[in-house]
């Protein structure tokens, strides 16, 4: 069983920028995807950003792009997220996810983490 443990979440005002890190317990299987999803208070979990394992195939939620930038390093079975130019409606906790291919949908994805708290300060 695959773990996935976020970090680097944490309070930050509108404008600044945050780095969150996901380490897996081991590597996932050869063409696994990561990325990473997001939900508000009361609201659904939707997706962030994901990527394929060579880092040659990349997708972003149209409200992120440009401003998120999701990265990987495979020899520390790791995945980043480089959260810049934050805004309120960020806020939110943020799950890493692994899966047999990059998706933006939840239910494609095998494993996932506990997730870590984000907040955007105006």
């Amino acid at each position: 069983q695959v773990q996935l443990v976020e970090s680097g979440g944490g309070l930050v005002q509108a404008g600044g920028s945050l780095r969150l890190s996901c380490a897996a317990s081991e590597r996932t299987s050869s063409g696994s995807a990561m990325g990473w999803f997001r939900q508000a208070p009361g609201k659904e979990r939707e997706f962030v950003a994901t990527m394929t394992r060579s880092g040659l195939v990349t997708y972003y939620a149209d409200s992120v792009k440009g401003r998120f930038t999701i990265s990987r390093d495979n020899a520390k079975n790791s995945v980043y997220l480089q959260m810049n130019s934050l805004q309120p409606e960020d806020t939110a906790v943020y799950y890493c996810a692994a899966g047999p291919a990059p998706s933006q949908t939840m239910s494609n994805y095998l494993y996932w983490g506990q997730g870590t708290q984000v907040t955007v300060s105006s």
